[in-house]
């Protein structure tokens, strides 16, 4: 990690341990940027991205969700949110983190940035806390897969009773991901899916901390979140002003290439929300910050936000 990334353990308010990292410009601060990163990841690989928006003059924060990166190595619970918490709990970690970085980064403008799991706690966030937001940034989204994802409930129901909540559960990681590196042609490994860059997926799977296999009850939780942020009754709690990007690849199974990407955004007008934009990168993958043209994905990002 870069000498200007600082490190901090945030105690939440049910007694977990969050490790989050940050770093604040030499230059005049122009704004707070907080990053919630996705599933089978950490806030680590972020820092490239941090830096950039560093450099232009943002803080930037973030934080390994419970059961990712460093939380999970001190918890010792690898891929597994807790035994008895819901999704509406990691979000409120985000919350609590972002309070206390807001104390020691007086920023005017506060913008949340999600990847993939990262943006369904981001819109959920955005729900529940939208008016602590000036900007949105949903990275790797997709749209509810309504039936699969009740069946993908029902069956993680099933198999916590049979088994137990907090193993790894490779029968749902696979009927979940397993399709998605058949999208790829020729693939060379299982995360192709994820980028077309080779040293990204080699640096991926060469992590001891991404790509693990979740539990039983992480599915659960994952699936009652994604139905969660899906409720135009939820969506209805969001400012209708709230400016809004959905930015992902053509070729991510996870936005389903595109199509997800924009029922998402359809969704969004007809809850009356105004300011939402779409970009789509021909190509691009799921991991549009880890893409071989991430430096364009970073220069965009940076423009869309100073549009105003």
């Amino acid at each position: 990690m870069s000498g200007r990334l600082n490190e901090v353990n945030i105690r939440m308010s049910d007694g977990c341990t969050i490790h989050a990292v940050w770093m604040k410009p030499k230059k005049e601060l122009i704004g707070h940027v907080h990053i919630f990163h996705g599933m089978a990841e950490h806030i680590g690989r972020y820092e490239p991205f941090m830096e950039y928006l560093c450099s232009n003059g943002y803080a930037v924060s973030g934080h390994d969700h419970r059961g990712h990166g460093q939380t999970a190595l001190k918890a010792g619970n690898l891929g597994h949110f807790g035994d008895n918490i819901g999704f509406d709990r990691i979000v409120e970690d985000g919350n609590e983190i972002i309070e206390h970085f807001k104390t020691i980064i007086p920023a005017n403008r506060f913008i949340l940035f999600g990847h993939s799991m990262g943006s369904f706690i981001a819109r959920r966030y955005a729900q529940l806390f939208g008016d602590k937001l000036d900007m949105l940034i949903c990275s790797g989204t997709g749209n509810d897969p309504k039936w699969s994802r009740k069946a993908g409930k029902a069956l993680a129901m099933l198999r916590r009773k049979m088994s137990g909540a907090d193993k790894p559960d490779v029968l749902l990681n696979s009927l979940v991901f397993g399709n998605y590196s058949k999208t790829v042609k020729n693939a060379e490994t299982p995360f192709d899916w994820l980028s077309r860059d080779k040293a990204s997926i080699g640096k991926y799977i060469e992590d001891p901390l991404c790509g693990f296999v979740p539990t039983t009850q992480f599915f659960i939780n994952l699936f009652e979140g994604i139905g969660t942020i899906h409720m135009m009754k939820n969506i209805e709690y969001m400012p209708k002003d709230l400016p809004i990007l959905l930015l992902s690849g053509e070729d991510d199974p996870v936005g389903g290439f595109g199509k997800g990407i924009y029922k998402v955004a359809d969704q969004y007008d007809q809850a009356g929300l105004k300011d939402v934009t779409v970009m789509l990168y021909a190509g691009g993958r799921h991991e549009m910050l880890h893409e071989t043209n991430r430096q364009e994905v970073f220069e965009f990002t940076k423009k869309w936000i100073e549009r105003k």
